[in-house]
């Protein structure tokens, strides 16, 4: 991840239960029938809460004073969570309301939320045996109502549950006739908590929400009348330093578009139509395929200069980004940030809505139809996901009730100095829970296929950018976060227990061992790498005048060496063509032809090099400027001929990547790779072997990386027979000189390169060519 700009914006069904009672070992249930909270504890709340607002402001919060607000942070006994998938239907989750009682005390009893999907109706039901609320408590502005069991608030605190987007946030349900809006939030250091919004002519004071009697710091409750699309903030008053604030709902599913800054009740109904999609991807798991990805930033993709030059709605890309993809050939698409960030110029790395689709382009149902699309038409959805630092936005998670409670107090830990943002306290279970949840939450309510996982490198290292002196070693004095790496291997876990087809990619730029190993052998447990080596090993060597690559041939081979060390993923990112970088076209050295030649060289060499691809958006037009994320690819440069060119060779560079099974079937495995020959540094000449299950799957890859022609050009290869030519970066169609082996190539048994056969090629200028053992 390039640095990114700090943000400016300022101020202007209860599955859990079932799912999170199996993600430990330790934990106890309450007993069929028993209510969620007794009547003494329901009227000490009551009490509670009344005498919040009297008291007395400290100085020193308890959690910068080195001790938690709440919940013990240690380590419990870990157990995998239950697996969850996507039930068509799902049972309706019980809450907890008040009811009239003998002697005036009230009780609370389990009633059902307002159910989602096709046809969904009102499913609320009371025990019969029970009266309904007390005319007390309809008259209040806020009832009390609980969508968390004991055992929930356990495994929040543990840092186990991960399904909190189903109790914290806002809900839309029905108690006891009365439709409206069931409020969650956490601020363990609050003297008092306020749903402020239309309803309520955005009041601080006249929707109090309740504390919980258990210490976990949520605050909760129903308002009567609040319907969906509602918009509200939570005023938080602290009990230190009188520090008093209006916050968006860190866990709202809708939100504003910047720079206003209120969430919005949203409900999430969509009727899917992917699961065809879904089954495949089920299908397919463990099953060797090809992965060709295309990086998009959503809001540059392409944009209506006839409209003031905005972006296109998730609505409009659903109509042009799928059908692109497909005709392109394309497996995968990666989505930069999609979650809600206050400031365009931070790509959308600089989160403050992690559980809310970025309204700018349209609603969390736009987002989803997005998606839904692309899985009809056979297109994978990736996310990236930023669990390394947020931004210091007031109304975000920073500061959030008085206190760092979402980041680590000691800004040695806690605050990032290349992206002037907060790092997340890891070693808090109530964050954990909160990432994890956020991470399983895109998987489940919108089907995303994979995350690939942003700045891992700067999780890992308690170091990472900084000078001696800046950093606290860990408890055994090393350089390692040992809170982050849990958190990671927690993470991938969890992502892989309840959606075992689904990937998780880590954008990680070091050494550091064993990222895409299994976690129960000491990795972190993803299920591919970024391999940064071999991008700026690559574009470096390609940035060369070609009479100058003879000196650097070790640059180019050099990544085979540790290739097969990770699952790796080869990226030609965002990030090399942003900052002063330029184009990828414009890194290539020589004239107009060479250039173009070089690029289709890079493209052909990327396709046959073990790992899976990544092309950002641009590079498959042959974008001539650096990406500006306020303007559109450069979809004009179609009309000339040589960017019709690249983009006609991806086409096809993607149906020769899936049709060849050499090329991918052991992309992660040194079975599928031979040299021929390294060595020929003179010519700039590289030439191997791409293996499949057979002979018959074996490609020949030959590599030209000077503009000097070869005529008769002797390699040897392992099977004798013909060998025919099957693709050519150097063809006329692309924008090449047409040198090609138009016949079949007929080996020798004169033995070569360690081979015992050899044969004779055409090597077209700066090209990449395959070749395959005819049938």
């Amino acid at each position: 991840m390039a640095k990114k700009k700090e943000s400016t914006t300022t101020e202007t069904t209860d599955k859990s239960k079932a799912t999170s009672a199996k993600t430990t070992k330790t934990g106890t249930s309450r007993k069929k029938g028993e209510e969620p909270m007794a009547a003494e504890e329901a009227e000490a709340k009551r009490k509670t809460a009344s005498k919040g607002a009297g008291k007395k402001a400290s100085a020193t919060p308890a959690a910068e004073a080195g001790a938690p607000a709440t919940g013990a942070s240690g380590d419990t006994a870990k157990a995998k969570p239950a697996k969850r998938g996507r039930p068509p239907k799902k049972k309706e989750a019980e809450v907890a309301v008040p009811v009239a009682s003998k002697d005036g005390v009230e009780e609370l009893v389990k009633v059902k939320p307002r159910g989602r999907g096709k046809g969904a109706t009102s499913t609320t039901t009371v025990d019969e045996a029970q009266a309904a609320p007390s005319q007390q408590a309809q008259d209040r502005a806020v009832w009390y109502a609980s969508r968390f069991t004991d055992y929930d608030v356990y495994l929040f605190r543990e840092g186990r549950h991960y399904t909190l987007y189903e109790k914290l946030g806002s809900h839309p349900m029905e108690i006891a006739g009365q439709q409206g809006t069931y409020f969650a939030v956490w601020a363990p250091n609050a003297e008092q908590v306020s749903v402020m919004g239309e309803f309520n002519g955005w009041s601080r004071d006249s929707h109090e929400l309740h504390v919980r009697h258990d210490g976990s710091g949520i605050w909760e409750g129903f308002v009567p009348g609040v319907q969906t699309g509602v918009m509200y903030k939570y005023h938080i008053k602290s009990k230190y330093n009188l520090y008093h604030v209006e916050k968006s709902d860190p866990f709202a599913f809708c939100r504003e578009v910047p720079p206003q800054t209120a969430s919005i009740v949203n409900d999430l109904q969509y009727e899917w139509q992917d699961q065809a999609w879904i089954d495949h991807r089920k299908n397919m798991q463990d099953k060797p395929q090809p992965y060709s990805v295309y990086e998009v930033h959503l809001g540059s993709w392409r944009r209506k200069p006839e409209d003031n030059n905005r972006p296109l709605t998730y609505r409009e890309l659903a109509e042009e980004l799928p059908s692109y993809l497909k005709e392109m050939g394309f497996t995968h698409v990666e989505f930069m940030p999609v979650m809600h960030h206050p400031f365009n110029g931070s790509w959308g790395y600089q989160i403050t809505g992690y559980f809310a689709a970025h309204s700018m382009l349209g609603s969390p149902q736009d987002l989803m139809h997005l998606i839904d699309v692309l899985h009809q038409n056979g297109i994978g959805v990736i996310m990236d996901w930023v669990p390394s630092h947020f931004p210091s936005d007031e109304h975000g998670l920073a500061y959030f009730d008085g206190t760092h409670l979402f980041e680590h107090a000691d800004p040695r830990k806690g605050f990032h100095p290349d992206w002037n943002s907060y790092i997340f306290n890891y070693g808090r279970n109530e964050v954990r829970s909160f990432l994890i949840s956020n991470a399983l939450f895109w998987l489940d309510r919108y089907h995303v296929d994979g995350l690939r996982v942003d700045a891992v490198a700067s999780m890992l290292y308690l170091d990472y950018s900084r000078k001696e002196g800046e950093w606290i070693p860990n408890e055994h004095g090393g350089r390692e976060n040992l809170e982050a790496i849990s958190l990671i291997k927690e993470f991938n876990e969890a992502v892989h227990f309840n959606f075992p087809e689904v990937l998780t990619i880590a954008e990680e730029s070091t050494a550091w061992p064993a990222v895409t190993g299994p976690v129960e052998n000491g990795g972190l447990g993803f299920n591919m790498k970024w391999m940064m080596g071999w991008m700026h090993d690559t574009l470096d060597y390609f940035s060369k005048d070609s009479l100058y690559r003879r000196y650097h041939q070790g640059e180019i081979t050099f990544s085979i060496i540790y290739a097969f060390s990770e699952r790796f993923m080869l990226p030609l990112s965002h990030d090399e063509v942003v900052h002063g970088k330029g184009s990828l076209l414009r890194k290539m050295p020589g004239d107009e032809w060479q250039q173009f030649a070089n690029l289709r060289a890079l493209y052909a060499y990327m396709y046959a090099h073990p790992g899976a691809k990544l092309l950002f958006m641009g590079g498959d037009v042959a974008q001539t400027s650096e990406w500006n994320h306020d303007m559109s690819v450069d979809w004009h440069l179609l009309q000339y001929g040589y960017h019709q060119g690249i983009q006609q060779l991806l086409r096809e560079l993607n149906a020769v990547y899936k049709a060849e099974p050499a090329l991918y079937t052991h992309n992660f495995d040194p079975a599928g790779f031979q040299w021929v020959d390294y060595n020929d540094a003179h010519n700039s000449v590289m030439s191997f072997l791409r293996k499949g299950n057979s002979p018959q799957e074996e490609l020949l890859v030959v590599c030209n990386f000077t503009p000097a022609m070869h005529e008769h050009y002797r390699l040897g290869v392992p099977h004798a027979g013909e060998w025919v030519q099957v693709f050519n970066s150097d063809d006329s169609r692309y924008g090449g000189s047409n040198k090609h082996n138009t016949e079949p190539i007929q080996t020798v048994p004169e033995p070569f390169h360690g081979q015992e056969h050899s044969l004779t090629l055409v090597l077209p200028p700066l090209a990449v060519a395959y070749f395959k053992l005819k049938s």
